[in-house]
């Protein structure tokens, strides 16, 4: 697991600018730097070693040095490509998967990436070919940018590389705003930098030197290939089997893995895989004397199991400390309360081990989010209820004083990719329309996705629910803070359950093996229940929670919202009034805490990042691992 950055040289750009680009990512590899020069590029490496520590050095060079290669990642194939490659004639000096990617792209150019199973992001110059390639894995578990204003040309596995380059225009995407109001992240190649763009999960970008960039899709999750024969017994034991082989593919290292570990199912069960592999020291987070802190459950299933774990706490003096640091560590503001927790959880985690495994994306493909649930309803009231009848009913219904049933009849109206809850998961068209300083930004946010539900048009919505999900939440927001608050501590985290073995067989699951009786991930839970307690496999689903709602109506902390939301930066952006109207509802009983994190975070991200902009206190910008 490593960091690189590099860019298209220009007369006016200093040489030891490369230098100064890779150490601000440094944080995701300590372990050693290396870098490229050439008259076209600029290429530095940050390394943090896993296997081969002697060898595998970046960046690395094809047989005829007419390609250089730099990779962030694991490709847990590794072995079985070498192989393939040697009989064709390719030679290998090292044990590292990186030497893999060098030679394959040698021998098969971009069709490579349909061989590759693993997380990755690297870019490989081609020096012949004046060109630069640069790819995404299948779901975005490493990140890979490139800022390109049609003069400068920059890329990296962070967007803070890019703030020591001479050319590197920074500016807010103001448009992108009221998109990250609605999301919480901004759920497209866009980022909130103009002019910087992410590639998205199963895409590469080639950019000709002194010319465009073009940017492929190699691979799209779909549903294409349910099968209605399938059981949940059987679902079962192919869940079994084929999360047994990706932990074991996810435990390939040569230095120690560790592993996170909830109250849930999802992390208990790669936590028993890879203990039959080895033994393996567990991690788990939580809050002294709260309901929110999931210990209990974590402590007593390690020692079942017979496995170390490691308790760490944290309160809301650690929380709200670390907020401005997070965001920079972040990009891109990102109001997932969640992150705090794991920042605390990967900062003890990396002094005993430098990977962890994790259980991320289990709700995603085998259909965990209770959310999943309300598609039934829904979609026999429209099958029942013709369309013209739905429409008039929530059109009373919204002049009626709130009753029950009221949100349903309006919401029955709304085609999926209105009603679905990540759209407005933080504030709807008319909560932007009110918080925003210029309400002329505002936009349908339905608008803005609605191509990923029509890419799975015709299908259930349930189905439509999951590949939306896949699309957007995975990699915008569970997997970008799992690297960004892992990597800032130099610990590399693995997801067995977001893995392309795993994922080819989740799309081949029915409805009736994801969800049964209002039970959901039904066929993973069986799966688990072969292994772990009950109480452990049938669990309801926590998520990640956290006292913070609690803490933000506390003195201290309520003053610091108090202070962001009547800011300088608080006057730019929103209606400062309709802030203090939010906080006080709060304070008073109505839990307003995602909105009120969403708009906080965004103005500490953006004192953060220009603070030239801002009358705000320099934040100091310390990150200790020790």
């Amino acid at each position: 697991m490593c960091g690189f950055t590099g860019y298209v040289n220009q007369k006016d750009v200093p040489s030891n600018t490369i230098v100064n680009m890779a150490n601000r990512i440094r944080h995701r590899g300590p372990d050693d730097e290396q870098y490229f020069q050439d008259d076209n590029v600029s290429m530095g490496f940050r390394r943090l070693s896993f296997l081969d520590l002697a060898h595998g050095g970046q960046p690395m060079f094809s047989e005829d040095n007419t390609k250089v290669l730099t990779f962030n990642g694991e490709i847990y194939n590794y072995e079985e490509i070498r192989e393939e490659l040697k009989q064709k004639g390719h030679k290998f000096y090292t044990d590292v998967d990186s030497e893999v990617l060098i030679r394959g792209y040698e021998e098969w150019g971009p069709d490579l990436l349909k061989r590759l199973r693993g997380m990755y992001a690297f870019v490989i110059y081609d020096s012949k070919k004046q060109e630069v390639f640069g790819v995404r894995d299948h779901f975005g578990i490493k990140p890979l940018y490139y800022y390109d204003d049609g003069d400068a040309f920059m890329w990296g596995s962070e967007i803070k590389a890019f703030l020591d380059h001479p050319n590197f225009n920074k500016q807010v995407n103001i448009d992108m705003l009221p998109i990250h109001l609605s999301f919480e992240f901004v759920p497209s190649r866009d980022t909130m930098f103009k002019n910087v763009y992410k590639v998205l999960p199963g895409q590469y970008f080639v950019h000709k030197i002194g010319g465009d960039t073009e940017v492929h899709r190699y691979f799209r999750f779909n549903y294409d290939h349910i099968d209605e024969n399938q059981t949940i017994d059987g679902d079962a034991k192919q869940i079994s089997k084929i999360v047994k082989e990706s932990v074991e593919k996810h435990m390939i290292s040569d230095v120690p893995v560790g592993s996170f570990l909830s109250s849930g199912v999802d992390s208990s069960y790669v936590l028993n895989e890879a203990a039959k592999l080895k033994p393996i020291q567990s991690f788990s987070l939580g809050f002294k004397n709260s309901k929110y802190s999931e210990l209990a459950w974590s402590t007593e299933f390690a020692k079942e199991i017979g496995q170390k774990n490691t308790p760490i706490y944290i309160n809301g003096d650690d929380y709200f400390n670390f907020l401005p640091t997070m965001m920079y560590y972040m990009d891109e503001p990102l109001s997932n309360p969640s992150a705090v927790q794991l920042f605390y959880l990967s900062r003890r985690t990396r002094q005993d081990v430098k990977a962890a495994l994790s259980g991320e994306g289990a709700d995603e493909f085998f259909g965990g989010y209770n959310t999943y649930l309300e598609a039934f309803p829904f979609e026999r009231y429209q099958r029942w209820v013709p369309k013209p009848i739905r429409k008039g009913l929530a059109s009373v219904a919204e002049k009626l004083p709130r009753f029950h049933g009221r949100r349903f009849l309006i919401r029955g109206a709304q085609p999926l990719s209105e009603r679905y809850y990540r759209v407005n998961y933080v504030f709807n068209y008319e909560d932007r329309d009110r918080v925003l300083k210029d309400p002329s930004l505002n936009r349908d946010s339905g608008e803005f996705t609605k191509h990923i539900f029509d890419e799975v048009a015709g299908k259930d919505e349930m189905t439509q629910m999951q590949y939306f999900d896949i699309n957007t939440w995975l990699p915008f927001d569970i997997l970008h803070k799992a690297d960004r608050m892992s990597m800032c501590n130099s610990l590399e985290v693995r997801t067995p359950l977001v893995d392309k073995k795993v994922a080819d067989f989740a799309a081949t699951m029915p409805i009736k093996t994801r969800i049964h009786k209002g039970e959901t991930k039904v066929s993973l839970r069986k799966a688990a229940m072969a292994a772990l307690p009950e109480r452990v496999a049938n669990k309801e689903k926590m998520g990640f929670p956290s006292p913070i709602a609690s803490w933000m109506n506390m003195p201290k902390f309520h003053a610091k919202i108090e202070e962001a939301f009547t800011s300088d930066v608080a006057q730019r952006f929103f209606n400062v009034d309709e802030l203090q109207r939010i906080v006080k509802e709060h304070a008073n009983g109505k839990s307003n805490m995602q909105k009120i994190f969403t708009i906080y975070t965004f103005i500490l991200w953006y004192e953060v990042f220009f603070p030239e902009n801002t009358s705000a206190k320099t934040v100091e910008l310390v990150h200790k691992t020790k």
